[in-house]
């Protein structure tokens, strides 16, 4: 599956969508080493701690634990990804509204409680919020098999489960992407969210695939084992990490929840840079999950897949997602990470046309090759722009800016699942498909709206009055 625009490394899916991911490094985006910004190191490395080598992450054994952890992680999601569709499709026969309600329901967290989340994490240590949410979202996981085999499954649970793992993304995602800048210097953020976002976009192909042969040889409920265990490994992960995180300080007096919620939405709307890539993000995902949304559906009963043929298309859609993991920093770098970006846009969108034209036999091509481009585009632009958020923050409003963020672009997720599966009741899952890659499509010009079209680069930090 393709990862919604703004999913960042290593974020769950949670659900019934792909997830998780980041971006790469413009020199000009990411401080000299040395220059520190208000609110950054100083507030969560206390002194004389080590600090990462500085001949690469492979020797910083924290930074592996961490990478290793959401790489097992990433599997099981996009594992998820097929297989509770496929639960609900081939198991207890869900109509095709039913099946888009549990995408939107792995992702209505964001829109409930993304913005006390964000200053709920800001107060908080970010790892044992991030460990107790994997062992939560183990347990809901293992709750379906256990149904399963006492014969009380129903749809009803699987939207319970869809919808508690979401809450769980929604805290692990926004602590997450608070934590990596707590391990790493300024100028390696980029090269770890590269690194992850590799493997985070790897597992959309490996994941899918093993759901697919996994549900066809032992059944779709089975394959949800996986992602259970994959939360366990990744919550051992995050026990083993040493570095020592200071409780975050407290910058100025204490303030209300609210105040400190508007003080995040406030520095994104305010912002040009963030303002136009959080309206870019918020309408892209409705054509991407959207589409999403009832692909497997269109799959399995239009185009008349077994499982196994399912997962592997949906893997090969993901392809072009590690081409575009792996390049992003080169991109950045020759071309400029604000150009890059526009690129990635561009890619993003109209290939994404080739998806509904899938027919049996050769015509089977079009969507993996529509897909392709989508994921690589969507790679390279999550990758910017995840990274570019989080050296251009300052550390201090970097939660409640990223949940400020992701409440907009992941709260159109939702209505974008409701409406495909509207559409795909009434008319057709290929016409809800049509529908959603038209419009997404579209979305690349919404860039061009904002100062990115007269850079070279995105800015290091944002300018102060």
């Amino acid at each position: 599956m393709t990862p919604p625009a703004d999913a960042m490394p290593p974020g769950r899916t949670a659900g019934a969508t792909a997830a998780p991911p980041t971006r790469t490094a413009g020199t000009t985006a990411v401080p000299p080493a040395g220059v520190r910004r208000s609110g950054a190191d100083p507030a969560v490395r206390p002194a004389g701690q080590p600090v990462a080598p500085r001949d690469g992450l492979l020797r910083h054994r924290d930074f592996r634990l961490l990478w290793a952890g959401q790489t097992a992680s990433a599997v099981g999601s996009n594992v998820t990804a097929v297989a509770l569709p496929l639960v609900a499709v081939t198991v207890l026969d869900a109509s095709t509204f039913g099946v888009a309600v549990l995408t939107a329901a792995a992702w209505l967290p964001w829109l409930l409680v993304g913005l006390p989340a964000g200053a709920w994490v800001d107060r908080l240590p970010r790892r044992p919020v991030m460990i107790a949410c994997d062992l939560v979202s183990a347990l809901l996981f293992l709750s379906v098999p256990v149904a399963a085999v006492l014969g009380v499954l129903t749809l009803t649970q699987l939207l319970v489960v869809a919808l508690g793992a979401g809450l769980a993304r929604v805290f692990f995602e926004t602590a997450d992407q608070v934590y990596l800048p707590v391990l790493l210097r300024p100028e390696q953020v980029p090269e770890g969210n590269a690194k992850l976002q590799a493997t985070q976009t790897a597992s959309y192909v490996l994941g899918p695939g093993l759901a697919g042969v996994v549900a066809q040889a032992a059944g779709a409920v089975t394959a949800l084992l996986l992602d259970a265990l994959s939360f366990l490994f990744s919550a051992a992960c995050l026990l083993r990490i040493r570095t020592v995180e200071r409780r975050p300080e407290r910058v100025g007096p204490s303030r209300s929840l609210r105040r400190e919620i508007g003080e995040g939405i406030r520095f994104v709307a305010r912002d040009p840079y963030l303002r136009v890539l959080t309206a870019f993000g918020a309408a892209s995902n409705v054509g991407l999950v959207g589409y999403q949304a009832v692909l497997v559906v269109f799959l399995v009963r239009e185009a008349r897949l077994a499982p196994a043929p399912v997962g592997l298309l949906v893997a090969a859609m993901s392809l072009g997602g590690i081409v575009g993991a792996l390049s992003a920093t080169l991109l950045g770098r020759r071309l400029g990470t604000a150009r890059a970006m526009l690129l990635a846009a561009a890619f993003t969108g109209p290939p994404a046309l080739l998806i509904p034209l899938a027919g049996p036999g050769g015509r089977l091509a079009l969507p993996a090759i529509g897909g392709m481009l989508v994921s690589l585009g969507v790679a390279v632009g999550n990758v910017l722009k995840g990274s570019f958020r989080q050296t251009y923050t300052p550390h201090h409003l970097l939660g409640r800016v990223t949940v400020s963020m992701h409440m907009l672009n992941y709260g159109t997720i939702p209505l974008a699942a409701v409406l495909a599966g509207a559409v795909g009741a009434a008319h057709g899952a290929g016409t809800a498909i049509a529908v959603m890659t038209g419009w997404l499509a579209l979305t690349p010009a919404i860039l061009l709206i904002g100062p990115l079209r007269r850079r070279r680069d995105l800015p290091a930090a944002p300018k102060r009055p």
